[in-house]
């Protein structure tokens, strides 16, 4: 199973902590995480071709999980590709974090975390069903 992780492009560093906890946790449960902005770069006249790779590697997967502490609409248009493909939406978000109406309207499971720990154990609760 592999799981594409949504993330804001901007300001991925101050969520390393998050993402670490997110991927450990998929891999203890055999899941293959996949952070799509970790993995390419794309100048701005290559729109097209960041968005036919980001759906393509939608398409590999078997469920999103949209990071969303902070907004970003990049976020909400890889989740809207994958409910539109039938993939389960795991919207994330700290409890202090601005709360989005659209991706957790969409979403099939939603985790508000606290701490790190919070957040492992709600993961893991989910992932393991």
């Amino acid at each position: 199973m592999k799981a594409y992780i949504a993330i804001p492009y901007q300001g991925r560093n101050e969520i390393r902590e998050e993402l670490d906890t997110i991927t450990s946790i998929l891999n203890q449960c055999g899941v293959s995480p996949f952070v799509f902005a970790d993995q390419y770069s794309f100048k701005a006249e290559e729109e097209k071709q960041m968005m036919q790779q980001a759906m393509e590697a939608i398409n590999q997967s078997d469920w999103l999980i949209a990071f969303a502490s902070e907004k970003a609409i990049g976020i909400g248009i890889e989740a809207g590709f994958a409910k539109g493909k039938g993939k389960p939406i795991i919207y994330i978000r700290h409890d202090k974090a601005e709360h989005s109406t659209t991706l957790s309207g969409i979403s099939d499971y939603q985790i508000i975390y606290i701490d790190l720990q919070d957040l492992a154990q709600k993961l893991k609760r989910i992932v393991d069903q």
